[in-house]
């Protein structure tokens, strides 16, 4: 150790010199770093419902569906089926659309002098104006199932305009171009934008927005916090340096890999800056607390005591975060594991080596002496700390049995924990998104896409009959009121040449029908080129958890009980994927928490040589978390793609306290051979840099609540309750826990 510590105070300047390097060089890479908000690329590609749904994006023009309302008292007006044509106009001729439909130019199969017409609801150069025109075309719309709370509302006082987005495009850019276009008609009806594709558009601007407000509010909380707790310029400046410099560093590395930002990466910056500043705390506290007259030997001696458990904090919160590598579903998730646990190796790494380095470079060995500083320290001491130490060593087990209560509480608060995977939830209820997402609901049944995929020969009666008994299955749900398909089309088209709404019995008879619909734009999203796919299309309308998980029970059970050799079927979208992605939130929670757990366990008992004391430093971090989750079940916060990794963080953030306290303990002990004294010392010494972390990272975690993701902000306030009873766990249970282990010693060492 002192090797070490002599060998970075000996390579200072090559030291500083390379960070100032890959720093510059880092700064650099981090501007070609892009915001992907698209949670269905997170997808795994091995997950069966995951490819299905983005086969179907390839092979029926897009599986990504956007929906433009218009609301006003009455649809059928001239000026609002002229501003509709507009509008649809707008889309078709945006680069990067597969397909758009909507009032002037969807399908319409009705009966003529010759037997049947295809073509389209009204004429787009020939708009109805005149009155009769328009009531008649009103009277047909609320006649036809298929145009009826799908294309105009059952009131008639908004009409969608729905597209979807070729696989292969920047969707966000395309739905950034669509809304611009769309915005600019400055038209005067209400206008609402809705579907994935515009909820992504509007969570990349949301995640812009956070990192421009959020990382400096982070920057200047935690520079009050440490001005206030060191009251030096080096005391806010080194943590603050260190963590900024490892935000950076790891930005530029995701660039530099091809990662993008996403919805969860975005809050790296705000959980370094909040996580990579405590081990410069740490450091710093140890050197102030060294009395050695030589600064620089104080230095060497500070860096020697504070070496162990600082590298064990920072493996252990990494561990926190690598968990999610093995125990997520969603790439994103992953890739936010790697990049915060390389990211906090970084500030471990610059914490062990520039902050010595600076400080023996810049002389900053601060003037004040060790006793002086002890000084400003005695409000937190003699108001905290002692009170606390005396109460532990009087009423160990008072302390155990309030933390037994309040775990009792919150082990029942546990069954309560709920999910929610829907997007609508990411944003507030004041958010033009959300409420665009409750009048679609409202009005047209969602925006949620669904397709069941039929394999088989489309021109068979068997397939397409079969394809109709599915679509009356579905509509018994009450999420579902509209579907398609080309069975749908193939009955109409039978009924209107006076056979009887129904598929044909012969083949030959079908065959002759679609003759007539082949050229037509709807077909390719209905049906592959060689016929032996076809999809039915629908909407879900519900977002809640419970009717997303009985409906995709539902149909699979109907799938299996229908599909033979001759009819494969299989079902995704939105539903589909909610539902896969519902089962992994608590998978997740349950294997990247059990990972964390056993790994974390398994390297300090390494490190410090006994299991005993590995599960000793588990202990208060673990009651932590059961307490965290009971609070999430009994206040209703949800468990979600940003609140499923609090348990994780905790855990790897808030097992360094009872590292500081543990190590301390030990190095106490070796000292001085008194148990209680250690206990006693290790809390006044170690006790300061926990309070001082506690207060930074709770106050970084805390600005998350005025993130503009709501998941964001939930996960801000958990994280901000966790470090309060990590915290508080280090110094309480933990301390009680020693005590009464010790006194136990004690009397069997005095019976002997």
């Amino acid at each position: 150790m002192n090797r070490f510590a002599d060998g970075i105070v000996k390579f200072k300047w090559l030291i500083i010199i390379a960070v100032v390097g890959l720093t510059v060089f880092f700064s650099y890479q981090a501007k070609d770093l892009h915001i992907n908000a698209d949670i269905i690329s997170s997808l795994p590609d091995d997950d069966p419902v995951a490819r299905l749904y983005k086969e179907i994006g390839t092979q029926f023009g897009g599986n990504d569906m956007g929906m433009i309302v218009l609301e006003t008292n009455d649809v059928f007006k001239a000026e609002v089926i002229q501003h509709i044509k507009q509008i649809t106009d707008s889309i078709k001729y945006t680069s990067g659309v597969s397909t758009v439909t909507s009032l002037t130019n969807i399908l319409d199969i009705k009966s003529s002098e010759w037997g049947i017409e295809i073509g389209k609801l009204v004429d787009e150069y020939d708009l109805p104006v005149e009155q009769s025109q328009l009531d008649s075309l009103k009277n047909y719309v609320f006649s036809k199932e298929m145009y009826r709370g799908a294309i105009v509302s059952e009131d008639g006082t908004a009409t969608a305009i729905m597209f979807t987005l070729l696989p292969e495009g920047d969707k966000q850019a395309v739905a950034k171009e669509i809304k611009d276009k769309i915005e600019a008609l400055d038209l005067p009806e209400t206008t609402y934008f809705g579907g994935l594709p515009m909820m992504m558009n509007d969570i990349n601007d949301l995640i812009v927005s956070d990192i421009v407000w959020l990382v400096p509010i982070v920057f200047l909380v935690i520079a009050i916090i440490l001005l206030l707790s060191f009251k030096s310029f080096r005391g806010v400046l080194l943590p603050l340096l260190i963590a900024g410099l490892a935000v950076i560093w790891t930005m530029g590395l995701m660039a530099v890999t091809g990662y993008e930002l996403t919805i969860i990466s975005n809050i790296i910056p705000v959980v370094l800056l909040a996580v990579g500043s405590a081990y410069t705390i740490h450091v710093l506290n140890s050197i102030n607390h060294n009395k050695l007259a030589d600064r620089k030997q104080a230095l060497v001696q500070a860096l020697r005591y504070i070496l162990i458990p600082v590298i064990l904090a920072a493996v252990t919160t990494a561990i926190g975060f690598v968990s999610f590598v093995f125990g997520a579903y969603l790439t994103m998730i992953k890739d936010f594991g790697i990049f915060t646990a390389v990211g906090t190796l970084i500030a471990l790494i610059l914490s062990l080596f520039f902050v010595p380095a600076l400080i023996s470079g810049l002389s900053m060995y601060g003037k004040k002496t060790a006793i002086e500083s002890e000084e400003k320290q005695t409000i937190l001491t003699h108001k905290i700390l002692l009170p606390l130490v005396k109460f532990l060593f009087k009423h160990p087990k008072y302390t155990l049995t309030g933390w037994g209560v309040l775990l009792m509480l919150c082990i029942g608060g546990l069954m309560l924990i709920k999910t929610s995977v829907n997007m609508a939830d990411y944003f507030k209820k004041d958010n033009p998104t959300r409420i665009a997402e409750d009048v679609m609901q409202k009005k047209f049944g969602g925006s949620l896409p669904v397709f069941v995929v039929f394999e088989g020969d489309m021109q068979s009666p068997e397939v397409l009959q079969k394809m109709i008994e599915t679509q009356r299955f579905m509509k018994e749900d009450p999420s579902i009121d509209v579907t398609q398909s080309v069975a749908d089309l193939i009955e109409q088209m039978n009924d209107v040449m006076g056979e009887g709404k129904r598929i044909p019995d012969d083949k030959a008879k079908i065959e002759q029908l679609w003759f007539l619909l082949d050229g037509q734009d709807v077909m390719p999203q209905l049906v592959n080129d060689d016929l032996t796919k076809g999809v039915i299309q629908s909407k879900f309308a519900s977002v809640d958890t419970k009717d997303i998980e009985a409906f995709t029970k539902k149909m699979n059970r109907f799938i299996e009980e229908n599909q033979n050799e001759y009819c494969q079927i299989e079902l995704t979208g939105m539903p589909s994927v909610y539902d896969k992605l519902n089962s992994s939130l608590l998978n997740s929670q349950r294997n990247s928490l059990l990972i964390a757990i056993a790994l974390v366990i398994l390297i300090v008992s390494a490190i410090l040589r006994s299991v005993s004391k590995g599960v000793f430093a588990a202990i208060p971090v673990v009651a932590t978390i059961i307490v965290l989750l009971g609070i999430m079940g009994i206040t209703g916060i949800p468990l979600d793609i940003a609140t499923v990794l609090v348990g994780s963080i905790a855990l790897g953030i808030g097992i360094d306290y009872s590292i500081h306290i543990i190590t301390g303990f030990n190095n106490h002990l070796l000292e001085n051979g008194d148990a209680e004294k250690a206990i006693e010392s290790v809390i006044l010494l170690s006790g300061k840099a926990i309070i001082i972390n506690v207060t930074s990272v709770l106050a970084g975690f805390l600005v998350l609540l005025f993130s503009q993701i709501v998941p964001l902000q939930n996960f801000g306030l958990l994280i901000g309750i966790s470090m309060i009873g990590s915290g508080f766990s280090a110094l309480s249970l933990l301390p009680a826990i020693l005590i009464l282990a010790n006194r136990k010693r004690k009397i069997v060492a005095n019976n002997h």
